[in-house]
């Protein structure tokens, strides 16, 4: 199988290209700025924003699947109309197509959301990846849409946010819930999907719900920082507009994958 994944040099791209190369496939990885740092990716540059590079791309490779994972969190022309033109480019070539969503989708609420949850989002960042849904959804109705939280392990931002805020460095929210997966596990489920017939929206996470300063304290705890110097916030206080609670149901999912989804707080504790 030749799989291509768009956005390899990004954090959990480059380790669903890990995995694949140790898996035997040939992987090709695109990167916009950042080059691709895996040893057997054939690296090849990309601008998602421009449909007709994304097509000329995706017609020389002629992969049997395409893993979608670019996003940048200020940039709507990057995380809505690039997943749209990747979208249109893979059903051009009959490619099987895993789009990587997010929990940023959802507004927020104390009960868990499902899978095929509609998206209520209330900034920017979620409106893009709801839009993204909708693009890739209307182009490719059996494509799989990823729904995913905060991505953890080492070399993460999320972690590296926990170093500064227990430095006072910056600060966590203590009213933002999420649930983190780790990117290993990630990597692995988004890898099984694609050989699946799942279509639409699966939610793909861990099954501990915990907020930005309790994951700060869990890192503290690993790495025998004290953490009384931890700076902490709320929505309300930053004058941001963000989600709060954001659980994700992700039982449909430990029941599809092999893959087991550990919680943040085994990660982190083991």
């Amino acid at each position: 199988m030749t799989l291509l994944v768009v956005g390899a040099s990004g954090f959990l791209g480059a380790e669903i290209c890990r995995q694949a190369v140790a898996a035997g496939q040939r992987v090709v990885g695109t990167y916009h700025s950042a080059a691709v740092a895996v040893p057997g990716v054939e690296a090849r540059r990309l601008d998602v924003t421009d449909r007709s590079a994304v097509r000329a791309l995706v017609t020389a490779v002629r992969p049997e699947a395409v893993i979608g994972t670019p996003y940048r969190y200020d940039d709507w022309a990057v995380t809505a109309d690039g997943a749209a033109h990747v979208a249109y480019a893979a059903a051009e070539v009959g490619a099987r197509l895993v789009h990587l969503s997010s929990d940023a989708l959802h507004a927020g609420r104390p009960t868990p959301y499902p899978d095929d949850e509609p998206p209520t989002p209330i900034f920017p960042y979620g409106a893009a990846k709801a839009a993204a849904e909708t693009a890739v959804r209307a182009v490719d109705p059996g494509a799989a849409l990823v729904r995913t939280s905060l991505i953890v392990g080492e070399g993460s931002k999320q972690i590296q946010l926990c170093r500064d805020a227990l430095a006072g460095r910056a600060a966590l929210f203590t009213d933002e819930l999420r649930c983190p997966v780790d990117v290993v596990d990630l990597a692995a489920a988004v890898l099984e999907l694609v050989p699946a017939d799942h279509a639409g929206p699966l939610n793909v996470a861990g099954p501990d719900a915990v907020s930005r300063a309790e994951l700060g304290l869990l890192v503290a705890r690993r790495e025998g920082i004290d953490p009384a110097g931890m700076k902490t916030t709320t929505g309300a206080a930053s004058g941001l507009l963000r989600p709060t609670e954001v659980r994700l149901d992700s039982t449909r999912a430990a029941g599809l994958l092999r893959t087991r989804l550990r919680g943040v707080t085994e990660l982190l504790t083991s």
